[in-house]
């Protein structure tokens, strides 16, 4: 088993699901994570753009750090009802993460939309995660039968206080830790962090360790050619590429159904594979993976890598 703690986070995360705060400050949240088998999430596009959905396990070559693997789980998302070992792994587990703080207070309307027409499109996840934050953090979790009200309360949302994105980012890799099958956050922010705790190259490896893919809805409340808001941005985009994902920047409300389109075609477009490492040697080292397919001209997006086990006596401190 993977664990490693997560720097503590000086913020108080309300569960709404209990009603009762829990403060990750005392107690930092440690990762735990299932390395006999690993995960990778896959999308494979043409030279046109155009996504791949024909593809089969004898298609595919992974590698870790340039050493090939046997793929023992093959699954995409838009084939028939299969095992059980492959239904898990193809059940969604979604987060949503929408930044509440006074710097988004321009473009709230828009963020209040953006997030609404998301979950009105996107397929009913078994597990709902939903985030909203600014210097604090208030996190609820759904199943999929009770996810309506939460329309309501997306907008009765108001801009408040500074931003701790990297903070709620390492919650949710936390809270979500358990699941079992495809985990996909949607972020809403302008990146542009002032409260965190967490440092961003922290965040940047808690993020590779996880199998999380992260999509970005990026809003840039400043002008495109302000260095902060440049900086803002060139965050959101690597949380987005560091695990396969997208970021994505809508300048008005006709942008948003384009970008929802081509994430959920992402979404019912997705492979997932699995292996058993032959490497054995727990060294807590990040280990790059390398998807490729056997057909030309063909563009794999994936997550770089994962780190392997802490040292027995590392792991245990």
């Amino acid at each position: 088993m993977l664990q490693f703690a997560v720097p503590a986070v000086a913020c108080t995360v309300l569960l709404a699901v209990s009603g009762q705060p829990v403060s990750a400050a005392d107690t930092p949240p440690v990762f735990t994570s299932a390395l006999d088998l690993v995960k990778v999430t896959v999308t494979v596009r043409d030279a046109k753009g155009a996504l791949v959905t024909d593809l089969k396990r004898e298609d595919f070559v992974i590698t870790e750090d340039g050493t090939a693997q046997a793929l023992e789980l093959f699954a995409h998302a838009g084939d028939p009802e299969g095992d059980d070992a492959r239904e898990k792994a193809l059940t969604l587990d979604l987060g949503l993460l929408m930044d509440t703080s006074s710097s988004m207070a321009p473009v709230l309307k828009l963020t209040q939309q953006a997030a609404i027409r998301f979950l009105d499109g996107v397929p009913r996840a078994r597990d709902l995660i939903t985030l909203f934050f600014d210097r604090d953090i208030r996190i609820s979790r759904y199943d999929s039968e009770h996810q309506q009200g939460l329309f309501e309360r997306i907008l009765a949302t108001r801009g408040a206080d500074r931003t701790a994105l990297y903070d709620a980012v390492a919650v949710y890799l936390a809270r979500s830790e358990d699941s079992t099958g495809r985990r996909v956050a949607v972020i809403f922010s302008d990146g542009d962090d002032t409260a965190s705790n967490v440092r961003f190259a922290e965040l940047v490896d808690m993020v590779r360790a996880s199998p999380v893919t992260i999509y970005v809805i990026g809003f840039q409340a400043g002008s495109p050619t302000n260095i902060r808001t440049m900086t803002a941005s060139a965050v959101l985009r690597k949380l987005a590429d560091v695990t396969g994902g997208h970021a994505y920047f809508p300048s008005n409300y006709r942008d948003l159904p384009a970008i929802y389109e081509r994430i959920l075609e992402d979404l019912g477009a997705q492979y997932v594979l699995g292996f058993e490492s032959t490497n054995k040697t727990s060294d807590g080292k990040f280990r790059k993976l390398k998807v490729t397919v056997k057909r030309p001209d063909l563009r794999v997006v994936h997550r770089e890598g994962y780190f392997a086990p802490e040292p027995p006596s590392a792991a245990g401190n």
